[in-house]
């Protein structure tokens, strides 16, 4: 068993979220410019070949990751994982880095509220008072009957909804299978659903935008890999809450290299989400 280095786990999920910061910077600028499934599909491919060396160097081989006496549940995993990830990039183009990431930053909130009737677990009346707060940090994102409202702003709610529904479903799964195992489940699923759709939408691609899809596929794996180290230094409780710091890399991302601005509702609608997750999830520790 690997021995507990919070300080250094920090480290690793703070590096974390900045890779995967940078990673939507340049999902956003390909799917801006190509199909996106065809940008996701290429990720994917890069993924599940990640996914498949890392199992084949580890005690037992593919044959170990890949055994699973839940099936079902898994390859649901992966259908949901990928759908997310497409509508999340999709969202990009069309609302940008800053208003995506803030109101995707509410699906800590949303594990919270579905834990109850998914997994069976007891919400208290303190989370679920941080839950209501957080959705009131989304309502004045969303801004609805102000004239300003817009149903693509939906689209990173659907996208923070999905992401909430697969980590419940991580749980459920890891009542019975490693993480090894979702991981590998998690990789392959998305690669054999995508390629046929990737193909059919596939567009040429110039040499730069190759060099950007190449940076894309490496800071995909090497996110997922720092992410693996983070959780194996330190417990999920003590590193989770430095994951919201992707919202404030991905901001920063989208004003600097996008010219995208933040408005005064998105930063204190942003504001009051996080707080809210950040109660959750130290009640959830208190709890725990």
């Amino acid at each position: 068993m690997t021995p507990q280095n919070t300080r250094l786990g920090v480290l690793l999920m703070v590096i974390t979220t900045f890779i995967f910061a940078l990673q939507d910077g340049i999902s956003r600028h390909l799917a801006g410019e190509y199909n996106t499934l065809m940008v996701v599909t290429v990720r994917y491919w890069f993924f599940a070949l990640f996914v498949i060396t890392v199992a084949s160097r580890k005690a037992g081989g593919l044959r170990q990751a890949a055994a699973t006496s839940q099936p079902v549940l898994q390859i649901t995993r992966g259908l949901i994982l990928t759908v997310e990830i497409c509508i999340a990039i999709y969202g990009f183009t069309l609302l940008g880095l800053v208003e995506s990431h803030a109101i995707f930053a509410c699906y800590p909130l949303l594990v919270a509220a579905l834990s109850g009737p998914v997994l069976g677990e007891t919400v208290g009346w303190r989370r679920w008072v941080a839950i209501a707060i957080g959705f009131v940090g989304v309502i004045i994102i969303l801004r609805p009957g102000m004239g300003v409202f817009s149903p693509y702003a939906l689209i990173p709610f659907i996208s923070a909804l999905l992401f909430a529904v697969y980590g419940l479903l991580n749980r459920y799964a890891a009542r019975r299978d490693s993480a090894a195992t979702s991981f590998f489940w998690t990789g392959v699923v998305g690669a054999v659903v995508l390629t046929p759709v990737g193909l059919a939408t596939w567009e040429p691609m110039t040499g730069p935008d190759w060099g950007w899809m190449t940076t894309l596929c490496i800071t995909g794996a090497l996110g997922h890999f720092t992410l693996i180290k983070a959780y194996e230094q330190a417990e999920a409780s003590a590193v989770q809450p430095f994951a919201y710091l992707q919202l404030v890399f991905a901001s920063a991302v989208g004003v600097f290299v996008f010219g995208e601005v933040i408005e005064l509702p998105v930063a204190v609608g942003a504001g009051i989400i996080v707080l809210a997750g950040l109660f959750t999830l130290w009640r959830e520790r208190q709890n725990a």
